[in-house]
């Protein structure tokens, strides 16, 4: 069941979605992540732009990241908890973790999909950062 704050969050963010600027095509975050254009993002998809994006910030093919590396993506706590084996850095599936726990928490409807609005909300900003 939803509260009452959250349901007036959810209805302001689908009101300013609704009369916001235009966007062109591929620049919301359903846009650009969406590979099967089903009009929402599914984990399958976030963990894909993921983990294309952890490819191309490790550009020495480490398999790694450091802190410095995610370019604020992530902050010091996020990343020292994200880091299970205390090593500095974070794999790629140590990665996929936090973007997948983001995920989850972004996802207000619980039906395993985003849709912009939810992007549009703090949770769903903090996905975005680690999927652009």
């Amino acid at each position: 069941m939803i509260s009452r704050r959250n349901a007036m969050a959810v209805a302001i963010a689908t009101l300013v979605g609704a009369t916001g600027r235009a966007w062109a095509a591929g620049s919301t975050p359903v846009g650009q992540f969406d590979t099967d254009n089903d009009g929402t993002v599914d984990l399958a998809e976030a963990k894909k732009a993921a983990s294309d994006l952890f490819d191309k910030l490790d550009s020495k093919k480490k398999g790694a990241l450091d802190l410095k590396q995610f370019q604020g993506r992530l902050g010091r706590k996020e990343f020292a908890a994200a880091d299970v084996d205390k090593d500095g850095t974070l794999s790629k599936e140590e990665y996929l973790t936090v973007v997948a726990q983001r995920f989850k928490a972004a996802d207000a409807r619980h039906d395993g999909k985003l849709v912009n609005w939810e992007f549009q909300t703090p949770k769903g900003r903090a996905l975005a950062r680690l999927l652009r």
